[in-house]
């Protein structure tokens, strides 16, 4: 997943502006796995015994699965939730939560290798994407072209169908970060910022309509040709207005891009969102704290999610050193 994007004017802290509902109350973190449908599976079923052992972990309150899109629709209208029925039969026998990001763009893939259904492929319906990100080499990925109405349409149909089966059953479901960069050179699918992020909104507004009783989340990080960052306000008043709740794919303390995009506004709004949800990432737990010059630790982690941004959940990579040690 991609840590940064192109990076925008710095803007004063955005007003939370008027409240949908009463202030959020800040409990505990709760600490949940991390991990791909297929990895999740391979633990259950006693191929990653390490693996399973977290999940069962006494500190660990549930598992984020991310789903690709082609997982649970492989011809277009004709839906597969087997796969998520295990896992929440799995997970509910041992009291736990599950949450599902679902996920429609795929980085460091060729674009014949997206986890997107073949239709959706067949119809040109595909982008490609490129990730510049300043910590890592240049990589090519694909996504969804959501800016295309049937494209879209499709994928609020999936969620639809989705939410009649699983509402009030998942603890969660977001949809992946906005940081995305289209590669515009190869693009055919009419790409343009406004419109990728219309559809991002519409997205969201379509979410919460039909997940009524599952929280139902927006992973929001960058935004591209944001520069005055209107068009986040945008998205984190709606969040606010609809009870949407907000997160992010990487927790990183006091690291500039971020604090000069999303995390100013989960800073701001942070006790107007009915959830904040963060996640800790591979590539998070190598990064350098701007403080000390060392990798972040736990702490740094978890009080930062929960004292500036509000996270209340966080979704942490099983390669993070603390799940490797008994729990306390």
């Amino acid at each position: 997943m991609a840590l940064t994007a192109t990076v925008g004017v710095a803007a004063a802290a955005p007003a939370p502006g008027k409240t949908a509902a009463a202030p959020v109350s800040h409990g505990k973190v709760t600490d949940n796995l991390y991990m791909s449908l297929g990895a999740f599976e391979d633990a259950t079923s006693g191929e990653d015994p390490k693996v399973k052992a977290m999940i069962d972990r006494t500190d660990i309150g549930g598992v984020q699965v991310v789903v690709p899109w082609k997982a649970l629709e492989k011809q277009k209208g004709e839906y597969t939730w087997s796969r998520l029925d295990n896992a929440l039969k799995y997970l509910q026998d041992r009291h736990k939560k599950l949450f599902v990001q679902v996920q429609d763009r795929f980085f460091d893939v060729a674009m014949k290798d997206a986890n997107l259904p073949q239709y959706v492929k067949d119809a040109g319906g595909i982008a490609p994407t490129i990730d510049e990100n300043p910590d890592n080499p240049t990589t090519h990925g694909a996504m969804a072209a959501q800016w295309n109405k049937e494209v879209r349409a499709d994928f609020q149909a999936m969620l639809k169908a989705m939410a009649k089966k699983f509402d009030g059953k998942l603890a969660g479901v977001n949809l992946p970060e906005t940081a995305v960069e289209v590669d515009t050179k190869n693009d055919r699918t009419k790409y343009t910022s406004k419109s990728y992020i219309d559809a991002e909104i519409d997205n969201m507004r379509y979410g919460r309509k039909v997940f009524t009783k599952t929280q139902f989340i927006q992973y929001i990080n960058f935004l591209p040709d944001d520069d005055d960052h209107q068009r986040m306000k945008e998205m984190f008043d709606l969040a606010r207005d609809k009870n949407i709740g907000i997160g992010g794919p990487d927790t990183l303390p006091d690291r500039k891009y971020q604090m000069e995009n999303s995390y100013k506004f989960l800073h701001a709004y942070k006790d107007t969102l009915p959830l904040v949800a963060m996640a800790v990432q591979e590539p998070d737990i190598n990064a350098k704290d701007p403080q000390t010059g060392k990798p972040y630790t736990r702490t740094r982690f978890t009080d930062f999610a929960h004292d500036y941004l509000g996270a209340r959940h966080m979704f942490w990579t099983t390669e993070a050193d603390w799940l490797h040690k008994p729990a306390a």
